[in-house]
């Protein structure tokens, strides 16, 4: 009889996660509407602000389908896989997160299975839509050129956010019930990728293009895919660095989420 891999906790709790959310199918299918609705909400504000506006930082209506399909197709693949982190402060105050130390495994991946939102997978579907839909309308030719950037800005920007969640997270050990704070990078990262980076000035360029590099997820990729300059600081050849924005990131993740695990001293102290 095999062995079970060290993955096979983590699969079991994800299983268990995943039956229970389907052993009410009303319910389900009413979250999964819901969570559409927010999709098609968060795309009706592109479609109103290219109702009045033709071109926006350089960008097109169809170039900014693009942007904004791969932006929230990583963001929403990071926070299906990630996002339940920023339920860490209720374990801090309730000194549930001592029971994870317990355990014989990470910490950090125990709660990253600890749960899975399916609800979520909707939004996914719509920003793919959105994404496939752009590159259509934006001529974009399905070479190899352009499926591996696809590819690598899909992958690597999920990649980022993911990081993001962990820093979040992370900084809630010191902060303890500030989820607003650590929202203005994970949530408030996501919206500033899905927006034209050329419309922000410099020090918002700095800080989104190399400090919280979450420019990588979207824009630098649309303007590699378009050819297009990009603005001052932002050249469009930075899109193939992804991989090395993303490394950055996680790097700073760990070394926060190491600070703060090693900060925590139980639910009483």
């Amino acid at each position: 009889m095999a062995e079970p891999s060290a993955w096979s906790p983590y699969a079991a709790v994800l299983a268990s996660r995943m039956r229970a959310q389907l052993s009410y199918p009303t319910g389900f299918a009413l979250d999964v509407m819901g969570s559409l609705l927010i999709a098609v909400t968060e795309f009706g504000e592109v479609w109103v602000i290219f109702h009045n506006v033709h071109v926006l930082g350089g960008l097109t209506f169809d170039a900014v389908l693009v942007l904004f399909g791969l932006s929230n197709l990583g963001f929403g693949t990071a926070d299906l896989l990630f996002g339940h982190l920023d339920t860490l402060p209720v374990f801090i105050r309730a000194g549930t997160l001592d029971a994870f130390y317990l355990r014989p495994l990470p910490v950090l991946t125990q709660l990253m299975t600890s749960e899975l939102d399916l609800r979520r997978i909707a939004r996914m579907v719509v920003f793919a839509i959105t994404l496939v839909v752009g590159l259509r309308l934006s001529h974009v030719s399905w070479n190899l050129h352009n499926f591996a950037l696809v590819t690598i800005s899909v992958v690597f920007g999920t990649v980022i956010f993911c990081a993001l969640f962990v820093c979040a997270a992370s900084l809630q050990f010191f902060l303890i019930n500030a989820p607003e704070l650590t929202n203005s990078f994970t949530y408030g990262g996501s919206y500033a990728s899905s927006q034209p980076a050329a419309i922000f000035p410099t020090p918002l360029k700095l800080l989104f293009g190399f400090l919280v590099p979450v420019v990588f997820t979207g824009y630098l990729p649309t303007l590699a895919l378009l050819h297009l300059p990009g603005p001052e600081l932002l050249p469009a050849w930075l899109a193939w660095l992804t991989p090395v924005a993303a490394l950055w990131v996680w790097l700073v993740a760990l070394v926060l989420w190491r600070w703060g695990t090693r900060h925590y001293q139980g639910g009483g102290g």
